[in-house]
């Protein structure tokens, strides 16, 4: 089978606004970067999906506040010194690159003073920097426009990571098998468009792929999030964190769509409130903050609702939102009006889905692991900043902070020519695939993911129990025995690689959440 080989300075696997940020730093330092992404073009991601806003600095706001209120959504289980770096340094990044040098059009008062900022559910103060309700959108265009533009970024699209490649596996030199230090040398990629898998070789590595919400049977996320990052780095020995937290968004549109549309909280922010069948608001009976509680709580108030009430979905009622809905929140009203919601009369059926995972490989503040030259950044990442909820809208923050904090360090040490050693990269073969046997069936590929992505729902969603949470393990650990055999035997497919991925990072997740015995924000166990 035919294979290209690929050297560069940074490989950077993910467009996503941590990735395209990480791989614009590196490059603005004069060193070469290859940027991959699974699908077509940049940014076909979760950046892309962003509805809300990004946190900026708000009139009344101070960086203590910002992170009180991310240790209050978190359940004080954040990393303080994250959170603290967080608060004081985001804002300041959003500024430079977003606003100054890529001209984000973040939306502005009627007057014309200042940036106009919303609140959303667990804020003390307005903060939120918008662009209507397609805030993400608007800093991809951006990002992707700048990327096109940069002579030193080579964007690769239609690449899916398989495996990462590291000193310790894959070298053929005996002598380098005999080292202390597993190093990342870089990634074999299927090429989707060709079929063969590419070998990446490169001083350093990031991982920027995203989350996973598309594992469970409800989610916001973008088809590629099935978990690639939390899978490979897993099998090459990176450290993992706080896997369990799976952060639910407590309103997205209720419908049969395979991504669920996501209603932003931004809404709830401007004063919509949640109904349930006959109209009547329910959040003040779980919490003080009623519409505007962190996540976690709305979610479990949504569908304990639910199981109270018998029916399928509550309600948005938009009619408080004092602004020209249509104007406001565009994407939203067009989509609901498509399918026959005219939301300044009538209320939007919503329920939870998958939204972030606030857990993932283990980063530092410069987005290294514990694996030497490889680094996570973005959603894929465990930080530390969201500790067991994520806050609204610090999860672009995180990803811009990160990847221009990962590209910095990155960028200073190949200016010290610390790359990796050219006879280890030279002693790494090609992807060799024993697999011959054509049995991939799509019939068989759909059925394994309904079950993957039931068992999480119905087992390790937003309510669990350890007797819940034990079955997923069994059903899982069954389900991945299989399908590493399959694997072996089969010639490698975009499917074939997301299907692994997918049941892989599924059963680290219901692991990590049998083994958590504590009861705390996203991991919200009942008795049996």
């Amino acid at each position: 089978m035919p294979s290209t080989r690929i050297k560069t300075q940074a490989l950077v696997i993910g467009s996503g606004i941590a990735g395209a940020s990480c791989a614009l730093t590196i490059a603005a330092k004069g060193h070469k970067v290859v940027l991959i992404s699974a699908g077509a073009t940049p940014g076909d991601g979760n950046t892309a999906y962003a509805q809300g806003g990004i946190v900026a600095r708000g009139k009344e706001d101070s960086p203590a506040l910002l992170s009180k209120d991310m240790h209050t959504a978190g359940w004080s289980y954040n990393h303080t010194a994250a959170v603290k770096h967080l608060a004081a340094h985001g804002p300041e990044i959003v500024e430079e690159l977003l606003i100054r040098k890529l001209n984000v059009p973040f939306a502005i008062k009627e007057d014309g003073s200042e940036y106009d900022m919303t609140r959303e559910g667990g804020h003390s103060v307005n903060r939120v920097l918008y662009c209507g309700d397609y805030t993400g959108r608007a800093i991809t265009d951006a990002l992707n426009m700048a990327l096109e533009e940069d002579p030193n970024i080579r964007i690769e699209t239609g690449r899916t990571a398989v495996d990462l490649i590291t000193s310790l596996h894959h070298t053929t030199r005996l002598a380098f098998r005999y080292g202390r230090i597993n190093q990342c040398l870089g990634a074999y990629v299927y090429n989707n468009a060709t079929g063969h898998v590419e070998t990446m070789l490169a001083d350093y590595t990031v991982l920027a792929t995203g989350g996973l919400g598309r594992i469970f049977l409800h989610s916001t996320n973008s088809g590629c999030c099935v978990g690639g990052a939390l899978t490979m780095a897993h099998r090459c020995g990176a450290r993992l964190m706080n896997a369990e937290f799976m952060q639910f968004h407590p309103t997205t549109l209720y419908s049969r769509s395979k991504r669920r549309f996501l209603i932003t909280e931004a809404m709830r922010g401007e004063g919509a409130h949640l109904t349930d069948g006959k109209g009547r608001r329910f959040m003040e009976q779980y919490d003080s903050r009623k519409e505007l509680a962190p996540r976690d709580i709305v979610s479990r108030a949504i569908v304990d609702t639910l199981q109270r009430s018998g029916e399928e979905c509550v309600f948005l009622d938009c009619r408080p939102v004092e602004h020209d809905l249509p104007t406001r929140f565009p994407t939203i009203y067009k989509h609901c009006l498509a399918l026959g919601l005219d939301i300044r009369k009538d209320p939007i059926p919503v329920v939870p889905g998958a939204h972030y995972h606030c857990g993932g490989v283990y980063s530092d503040v410069n987005g290294r692991t514990s694996l030497e030259r490889l680094f996570a950044i973005g959603e894929c990442s465990c930080t530390g900043v969201h500790g067991a909820n994520r806050l609204a809208s610090t999860s672009l923050l995180e990803g811009v902070l990160w990847g221009h904090n990962a590209g910095e360090f990155i960028g200073r040490r190949l200016s010290r020519k610390t790359g990796a050693n050219k006879r280890l990269l030279d002693s790494i073969p090609d992807w060799k695939h024993p697999g011959q046997v054509q049995n991939e069936d799509p019939a068989l590929i759909a059925q394994d993911w309904m079950n993957i992505r039931s068992t999480m729902w119905n087992y390790a969603g937003i309510n669990r129990t350890e007797q819940r949470l034990a079955r997923a393990c069994e059903d899982l650990r069954v389900l991945i025995k299989d399908l590493t055999n399959f694997y072996k035997r089969t010639p490698l497919s975009k499917p074939l690689i997301d299907l692994y991925h997918g049941c892989y990072a599924a059963y680290i997740v219901a692991m990590s959440a049998l083994n958590n015995k504590q009861s705390i924000g996203c991991h919200a166990l009942q008795d049996d």
